[in-house]
Parts: C-alpha cells; sequence; structure tokens
C-alpha cells in the first residue's frame, strides 16, 4: 500500500471517529463546574438530610468547628448535644456525625447539627427497649418529677415511666408529693404498656396487710343458765 493511500484512510478514521463523539457544549462545562462546587455539595446535602462523619477541629465561641467539603462549617453548642455541655474543649478533634441545617454561599455560612441525629438514635433506642419491657417487670428507679396526677420515675435500664396518684399506695394519697419527693429511690411493678408510654405500681408491690380478726368468746352453756336464773331472781312477778 502507497504512503499516499495510507495517510488519506488515516484522514478518513480521524474524521469518523470525530463525526461518532458527541458534541460538547458550554452547558456540558457548566455542569462540571456546578459538580465541582462544595457548595452545592452541601447543599445537597443538606436537601437529602445526609448524615456526615467529621471531625471537630477547633473550639470557638458558642459552638465548634468542623471541615466538609473542604468548607469551614459551624455547630452551635445547642445543636451539639441532647443536654447543655458545661465544657465544648471536650469535644475537640471529637469525631461526630451531623446534618447541615443551612447553606449560604454569598455569606460563607455553613451551619451543621448533631442534636437531631442524637434524637433519633435515642429514640429508636428506647422504642427497642420497650418492646422487649414486659408487663409484670419488677425494677428499681428514681423518682424524676412530680406531678399532682402521679410521680415519673427514671428506670435502672434507662426507661422513665408513669407511677399514677392511685398506683402510689394502698391507702389514700391526694397528692404525690405528700409520699415522695424527687431522687427517692424506688421499686416499682410494670403495669402497663402502650404507645410507647410506661405505667408502673409502688402500690401492687406492697403486702396485703390482713385485718386482725375478732375473737368472739361464746359462753358455756351451764352459764347461760346462771345467768338467766341470775335475771329471773331480781324479777318481781
Amino acid at each position: 500500500m502507497s504512503e499516499k493511500l495510507k495517510d488519506e484512510l488515516k484522514t478518513t478514521e480521524t474524521e469518523e471517529a470525530t463525526a461518532a463523539r458527541p458534541e460538547e457544549t458550554m452547558a456540558d462545562y457548566e455542569d462540571h463546574f456546578d459538580d465541582a462546587n462544595p457548595w452545592n455539595r452541601v447543599a445537597e446535602y443538606m436537601e437529602n438530610k445526609t448524615v456526615l462523619p467529621v471531625k471537630v477541629e477547633g473550639v470557638v465561641n458558642g459552638g465548634v468547628i468542623v471541615m466538609v467539603e473542604g468548607l469551614r462549617g459551624f455547630v452551635p453548642a445547642s445543636k451539639l448535644s441532647l443536654t447543655y455541655i458545661d465544657d465544648l474543649e471536650t469535644y475537640l478533634l471529637k469525631d461526630i456525625e451531623v446534618r447541615v441545617i443551612d447553606v449560604d454561599q454569598a455569606s460563607n455560612r455553613l451551619v451543621l447539627s448533631a442534636r437531631e441525629i442524637l434524637k433519633e438514635k435515642e429514640k429508636k433506642a428506647r422504642e427497642e427497649q420497650i418492646a422487649n419491657l414486659k408487663v409484670g417487670t419488677v425494677l428499681e428507679g428514681k423518682v424524676e418529677t412530680l406531678q399532682n396526677y402521679g410521680a415519673f420515675v427514671r428506670l435502672e435500664n434507662g426507661l422513665s415511666g408513669l407511677v399514677h396518684v392511685s398506683q402510689i399506695s394502698q391507702k389514700r394519697v391526694k397528692l404525690p408529693s405528700d409520699v415522695l419527693k424527687e431522687g427517692d429511690e424506688v421499686k416499682v411493678k410494670v403495669i402497663g404498656i402502650k404507645d410507647g408510654k410506661v405505667s408502673l405500681s409502688m402500690k401492687a408491690l406492697e403486702e396485703v396487710k390482713e385485718e386482725p380478726e375478732e375473737k368472739v368468746v361464746i359462753p358455756k352453756s351451764e352459764n347461760i343458765g346462771t345467768n338467766l336464773g341470775e335475771l329471773f331472781k331480781n324479777l318481781k312477778l
């Protein structure tokens, strides 16, 4: 094959390959740039409620700093835990899970929260514990709060339940505060589980006190006769 024919064949193959290749437009490049923009990615995380594992990189006034997609994110102290945090420094370099809750590229603002994830985990753990709890189980617990209608008790397994005022004692109790105070250690029996709520009883564990039998002394028959004689003796006809 001549060199000229070889060159013609290469040119034809190149033209065919070029024709078969889809034409790239400016929109294709824009889509690529959008995907590469970390702000667009974190906005997508917020929309999808994606759980992100991060490390606390720094502690600032009112919260902590984490990095997401190379962006500096802020987790407020109120969104870091389910309870009040005395010392934020304890979270430094700690691994946590967060969700994006606010994105504003113009203001360079990225806010995240761990609280919602912790609440979901706590709820799931509670549901599992309740599913394994059986009516009739006897547990120890501590009185958390007192209401006019009963006492809330924190059980040894971490669950909380209500001892209704009518279930505190066999004796009539007008107000729970009359016989209980917060922090009291009590023993309770599970008497009901409904809609995720646990009903407890202290009354069910009290021993039933039987009333002492009244002894009736029946007089002997000769004594009955004697007594009747004494009665007629003093009777004048």
